[in-house]
């Protein structure tokens, strides 16, 4: 089918045939009536809905497609809402929200008002955490098993899904401790496509290398008897018949006089060995979870005799099922992706698929800034968490692969690992999106602050985000961060400000970390003469001494529009581009003392945020200057454009205007 669809599909193709069988698919139970011919043809025609879906309203495309079949499988078995299935990370959701209902919501999937990216409680009572943030799933699934077993929910089955990578983030690990001591029931499914948004940083998974690939091709005689082996292992193991005669015969030889306990602990080396040599069960064996696998997660049939089985065996406790999956499986662009295998995807023509991605905007300045910086400062060395090609990183990495680090998704392990390189005298600059920095708000603080380090963070997406929603707005950096001690936090409004502050980040680096943020989009570009230095702010405009408008970012430009207004109305503002956001220049404060009425705008979380801070110094010189703080309220600001979310918020030219009228008045 889906050769059918990039044959005759376009931009803007309409949607699926509504005689297609798959519109008939309106509730999980609908699934359990379908043949295996027919759930063949049925996820055929989901690729082919999913494809022309992310074509018109751009979303996340790979990884969807590799867990078609899992996802009719898991809702076969399974009987949702009654048994809790746990989707982690969240963007692979998109077959479950197909199969409970929301395919009408697909035409506007990712859009302001329309179908969140993410699973969303407020959507269905089939989602039951919103979880775009990866690695937090076990933790859930821990609390509703120990909410079910003390008889405050009616949960049957607790399944919890992990797939693109979330598996490598320390909180997973910590959970997965937690459930194997306390023994909860908890099925554990650890869908492996080998990738997070790049390949899984993590010796768990059972994807190969291209060379490996072509070796399985055609394997020798004793692989192919050691493959099946292993499948012939998996097969016993989920055998509750087997499991139940495991059992008896290891109570027998406990019981035996005299030589009973070594006899068990023999049999018990010697399933280990076995288990060494033929599967990787043993790291979760060792926390008391049982594992299963590797089994084919495109084989229906498979899964389903598979999860019926862990569904009897997870009466003994948890158990994990390791699945095998093809990102971007059955559209043959992303399959061809060797980045990210379409992890994600802007609007395309869905009979050729997406461009290839590179980095625009700010993005693309950084990727350009920071191997100039590296060319100059052998101590430089960059640091990702698992995104690599959206932070701007992969030019970086081909050009210095020994001087580029990607540790997978944990963020926290990320910031404490560059507080240990540059203790060993090296330059780190860590690249992370805003919202993800969050995760390793502690890290920040006490591993790298508190030393006061030589540690660079580079913050993309910072602001409003977009169609990603409330998870992935970059609202509280400004706030958090310029409040930890030390902490110098830089703002560029364009993209030849950020090749500067990086440049000279790497100087001021040797007084404590610094950091740099900026939003999504299309990057603000200035003359050579338009830029600041070091941590001073720039006066764009000067004024009459009625009213200076401060503004962080990409705001500049915006109050920089409302000044050309309030100049054809007769009234000559000031304006700054306040760029260090702290410390905040001393003599822009002074400054804006000085006028009649000050405003202050950026694209953070206004409470608490560097207007205030603004505010208390310019109070500090004259406590009659009344002076207005705009920025994003405390509150989760669902998806849609960007700048229509800045302009809803009053953070655009319209906004400033009017604020500066209010004052003005």
């Amino acid at each position: 089918m889906l050769v059918g669809l990039m044959l005759t599909a376009g931009p803007g193709g309409g949607s699926v045939n509504p005689a297609m069988p798959l519109q008939q698919i309106r509730q999980p139970a609908d699934l359990r009536e379908l043949s295996y011919p027919e759930l063949d043809e049925l996820a055929g025609e989901i690729r082919d809905f999913i494809v022309q879906a992310v074509a018109e309203n751009a979303g996340h495309l790979g990884s969807n497609l590799g867990v078609v079949e899992l996802t009719l499988a898991l809702h076969r078995v399974f009987d949702s809402p009654t048994d809790a299935v746990l989707w982690d990370t969240g963007h692979q959701a998109y077959v479950h929200k197909i199969v409970t209902g929301r395919q009408p919501g697909f035409e506007r999937l990712r859009q302001a008002g329309g179908l969140s990216g993410y699973p969303n409680r407020e959507e269905s009572a089939h989602d039951f955490i919103e979880n775009s943030h990866a690695s937090t799933v076990l933790s859930y699934a821990y609390g509703l098993a120990v909410g079910r077993d003390l008889g405050s929910n009616a949960f049957r089955h607790i399944v919890a899904v992990m797939g693109d990578g979330s598996m490598t983030g320390g909180m997973a690990y910590e959970a997965l401790n937690n459930i194997g001591h306390s023994n909860k029931r908890v099925i554990i499914v650890l869908n492996d496509n080998g990738r997070s948004y790049a390949p899984t940083i993590s010796n768990l998974t059972a994807g190969v290398s291209a060379r490996e690939q072509a070796e399985f091709d055609h394997p020798s005689l004793p692989d192919r008897i050691t493959e099946k082996l292993s499948h012939s292992l998996t097969n016993i193991r989920l055998n509750p018949v087997y499991v139940r005669r495991q059992r008896r015969l290891e109570q027998f030889l406990r019981d035996l006089p005299y030589v009973g306990p070594q006899a068990e602990k023999g049999i018990e080396a010697f399933k280990a060995a076995v288990r060494e040599f033929l599967q990787p069960p043993s790291f979760f064996e060792a926390l008391g979870v049982r594992y299963v696998g590797p089994i084919d997660g495109h084989d229906i049939e498979q899964l389903e005799v598979t999860f019926r089985n862990a569904i009897e065996l997870s009466a003994e406790g948890p158990i994990v099922v390791h699945v095998l999956t093809q990102k971007g499986r059955g559209y043959p662009p992303a399959e061809d992706d060797d980045e990210k295998h379409l992890h994600d995807a802007p609007v395309f023509d869905p009979a050729v698929g997406p461009p290839p991605a590179v980095p625009t905007g700010y993005t693309q300045a950084f990727a350009d800034a920071i191997i100039k910086e590296a060319e100059a400062d052998p101590r430089l060395v960059a640091i990702t968490a698992a995104m690599p090609g959206p932070t701007g990183l992969l030019p970086f990495q081909v050009r210095f692969p020994d001087r580029f680090f990607d540790v997978g998704i944990a963020e926290q392990h990320a910031v404490t690992g560059a507080a240990g390189m540059a203790m060993g005298g090296l330059r780190p600059v860590v690249a992370i999106y805003s919202t993800f920095l969050n995760r390793a708000w502690d890290q920040v603080v006490y591993d790298v602050a508190l030393h006061r380090l030589p540690v660079v963070f580079c913050l993309d997406r910072a602001g409003v985000t977009g169609p990603d929603g409330a998870s992935h707005h970059g609202m509280y950096d400004l706030a958090l961060l310029s409040k930890v001690p030390g902490m110098r936090v830089l703002a560029p409004s364009s993209a030849e400000e950020l090749c500067v502050m990086l440049h000279d980040a790497m100087s001021l680096a040797d007084e404590g970390p610094v950091v740099l943020r900026w939003p999504r989009g299309t990057a603000h570009h200035v003359g050579e003469h338009e830029v600041g230095a070091g941590l001073h702010a720039r006066k764009v405009r000067d004024g009459d001494g009625s009213l200076a408008v401060l503004a962080i970012g990409k705001l500049l430009s915006e109050a920089q529009k409302a000044a050309e207004v309030l100049a054809a109305a007769g009234h000559e503002i000031t304006v700054w581009d306040v760029r260090s956001c702290a410390p905040l220049d001393p003599d822009m404060i002074a400054d804006a003392a000085r006028h009649g009425a000050v405003v202050t705008c950026e694209d953070g979380i206004r409470e608490g945020g560097i207007g205030f801070t603004i505010a208390d110094q310019v109070h500090e010189l004259a406590p009659a200057v009344p002076v207005h703080t705009m920025g994003i309220p405390p509150r989760f600001l669902p998806q849609g454009a960007a700048d229509r979310i800045l302009a809803q918020l009053g953070l655009d030219a319209d906004g400033i205007t009017a604020a500066a009228r209010d004052m003005l008045a």
